[in-house]
């Protein structure tokens, strides 16, 4: 059986990096495919990270199943924990690889990922798999950002340099930093015929979501694996990081600051 082919998760779990994932909803981050989820149905969470939005998924479809899928048992036990603290008892957890699940042909009504296929190396594979075990009927679903589209104000020049590490350096991991963009011919090639796309953006404007997101990468870009692997390879000094940081808090601080995330969103009849 040939091996699946593996990346490096270019952000890794920091605690500056949980930060940002544990604040996702299935409102914010699903809005897209939740008026197709009904009670009873099966669903299978693709890289579920912390497990915020595999706990509203458990929760809007109860009695009906979620399962979790991580790479690693220690990315699975956060959603683990996240499962604990809400009570959840239908959801099931899984350690497996989206170019290869550990999973049985037409077995889910839904198949979701969101912010997965940016970081795998063969997106077009993993949606295939994605494909292979939803059930005939079913709905495969993804949604993810679009690096080369995030656009704020005001202009501060560290951030333009921030943007284009971060591209560089998820590239260097295996993965598509504008995966948003992509996710229709993704699809297309996966063998799809029956694709709803579309877009979706957050935007952090006011003061509580500029110094969320602002301080989050104020850390992140220092403390995170990226920050490490920038240093570690000699794509950025510390030097310059530390500027990127500040930045990110300067922008954080002003009352005119503005970013907006564009996301590729894909609806997938199995």
């Amino acid at each position: 059986m040939t091996e699946p082919p593996r990346v490096t998760y270019t952000h890794g779990h920091h605690e500056s990096v949980l930060r940002s994932h544990r604040r996702r909803t299935a409102e914010d981050s699903a809005g897209y495919l939740l008026p197709h989820l009904r009670a009873g149905i099966s669903l299978l969470d693709i890289g579920c990270g912390p497990g915020t939005i595999t706990a509203d998924f458990a929760t809007r479809i109860a009695p009906g199943s979620v399962t979790a899928v991580e790479q690693t048992d220690d990315a699975l036990s956060l959603a683990r924990a996240e499962m604990e603290s809400r009570g959840l008892r239908n959801v099931a957890f899984l350690t497996s690889d989206v170019h290869a699940l550990d999973l049985p042909d037409d077995t889910f009504d839904v198949v979701h990922a969101h912010q997965v296929l940016q970081h795998v190396a063969d997106p077009v594979q993993a949606l295939r798999e994605m494909k292979r075990v939803c059930a005939p009927g079913g709905i495969v679903a993804a949604r993810d950002a679009d690096y080369a589209g995030f656009i704020w104000y005001p202009r501060l020049e560290p951030l333009d340099r921030w943007r284009e590490l971060y591209e560089r350096a998820a590239r260097d991991n295996g993965g598509e930093p504008d995966a948003g963009r992509s996710l229709l011919a993704w699809a297309r090639q996966a063998g799809f015929a029956d694709i709803t796309p579309g877009a979706s953006t957050w935007c952090y404007a006011t003061d509580d979501t500029r110094k969320w997101w602002g301080g989050m990468w104020a850390d992140r870009i220092l403390h995170s694996d990226l920050g490490h692997q920038l240093t570690d390879s000699g794509l950025a000094t510390t030097a310059e990081l530390e500027e990127i940081s500040a930045a990110w808090r300067m922008w954080a601080a002003d009352p005119d600051g503005w970013l907006a995330i564009p996301h590729g969103e894909i609806l997938c009849r199995a």
